[in-house]
């Protein structure tokens, strides 16, 4: 079997930025929700898609809020996006997909649990995290959990991400402890940028390997003394940034495995949501519905 994984965060943001503004008859905005539906329908008709969940972002900050001041808050959203976070929530259920809507931990820690847990699964055949966020490159695991942009459908394998950053899975909340993550409010080391951090990490792999002394990096950077001093006097900070950019992979979710086969929408339930948000695509799109 493959099973998928959404950022249903991310589906939403690309929804609300991505389709029209959308009233529904009560003058809600609601075009986000109506997209992020229509996206999930597609992704149901699609050949091979039987194991589906979703992960929501239901508050923005999480425990590494209480790590670090800086870290990303809900402050700047859009209130007519904000809004929709619930509906979206309930749009998802009631399309009979397992929805996990996260509070202390964030959606990207839900999910990269779940990729474990499949992965252990001989039964599973690939985990297919299905969305763009770099965060996810740690997660990747040869071509058995990968990474699928759904917009430019391109997939992303270990081989992939060795390309794209210049370090392997294992090294990517090191290198964005190096680099910095502007998304998520990790600020990185001064003077690190991306390709030093992955030449340096290539040779490393992780934060806390790299010596003081330049001189003994075996790897050729340029500025390698005033990299090398700026990470010295803040290792600290990285091994907090490094923390942060981690992902978790032991959340507590109760749905197991199977529990993600998708058996069908709830018709009761979407024919409800969808006259209330005045949606009349979605039911058409449907490919199955519960018994």
């Amino acid at each position: 079997m493959k099973v998928h994984l959404v950022d249903g965060t991310f589906e939403l943001f690309r929804a609300f930025y991505g389709v029209p503004s959308m009233r529904a008859p009560d003058g809600r905005e609601v075009g986000a929700t109506r997209g992020l539906m229509r996206s999930m329908a597609a992704l149901l008709s699609e050949d091979g898609v039987t194991h589906v969940g979703v992960a929501f972002d239901t508050v923005i900050e999480s425990f590494r809020n209480e790590l670090f001041d800086g870290y990303k808050t809900g402050a700047g959203i859009d209130e007519s996006l904000w809004a929709q976070f619930p509906l979206a929530e309930r749009a998802t259920r009631a399309m009979g997909l397992v929805t996990w809507s996260m509070i202390d931990f964030e959606a990207d820690d839900a999910i990269c649990t779940m990729a474990a847990r499949a992965t252990a699964d001989a039964r599973v055949e690939r985990v297919i995290i299905c969305s763009p966020d770099k965060d996810f490159g740690q997660c990747v695991k040869r071509d058995r959990v990968v990474l699928f942009d759904r917009i430019r459908r391109r997939m992303l394998d270990e081989d992939a991400i060795r390309e794209k950053t210049g370090v392997p899975p294992a090294s990517i909340p090191d290198w964005l402890a190096l680099v910095g993550d502007t998304a998520d409010g990790i600020p990185g080391v001064p003077r690190w940028g991306a390709k030093s951090a992955a030449a340096v990490l290539a040779r490393w792999e992780h934060v806390d390997a790299i010596p003081d002394d330049p001189d003994t990096w075996e790897v050729k950077v340029r500025g390698a003394k005033t990299l090398a001093e700026s990470l010295r006097g803040m290792r600290e900070e990285a091994r907090l940034y490094r923390k942060l950019a981690t992902l978790r992979d032991d959340v507590p979710l109760e749905e197991t495995l199977d529990d993600l086969e998708w058996k069908g929408a709830h018709r009761g339930e979407i024919e409800a949501l969808c006259a209330e948000l005045g949606e009349s695509t979605v039911l058409e799109r449907i490919a199955r519905w519960r018994k």
